[in-house]
């Protein structure tokens, strides 16, 4: 049900925006998060916005780098990277929770899309 994309190759320093989008059925009242899953690493969190729009979080590694944003009209939540790094390389996806405020935890999160690649060279 949801869709992310805007991922792509992109040269260490570079910058992309992702984007996901859901009916509004499975963004109403829930956060949303990001996360990404790196070649041999476990799936990670790397940020999530509440339903309004006003809590972020994000992981240490992409804390100054990525902005998570959301557009509760549009049914759709950005990922602004910015300062992309080699080691940002990996599957993103999005997630909606089953709660209105986000987690790190991947088990809060009932919704998955399929994810969108991305790949900073150095």
């Amino acid at each position: 049900q949801l869709q992310a994309s805007g991922g792509g190759l992109v040269q260490a320093g570079g910058s992309l925006r992702l984007t996901c989008t859901a009916p509004r059925r499975t963004f109403s009242n829930n956060a949303v998060g990001w996360f990404r899953r790196s070649p041999g690493k476990e799936r990670e969190f790397v940020a999530g916005i509440n339903w309004r729009g006003g809590n972020t979080i994000y992981t240490d590694s992409v804390k100054g780098r990525f902005t998570v944003s959301r557009d509760n009209y549009k049914n759709t939540v950005y990922l602004q990277m910015n300062s992309l790094k080699p080691e940002d390389t990996a599957i993103y996806y999005c997630a909606s929770s089953r709660t209105a405020s986000p987690s790190v935890n991947d088990t809060t999160y009932a919704y998955w899309g399929q994810g969108t690649l991305v790949t900073v060279s150095s």
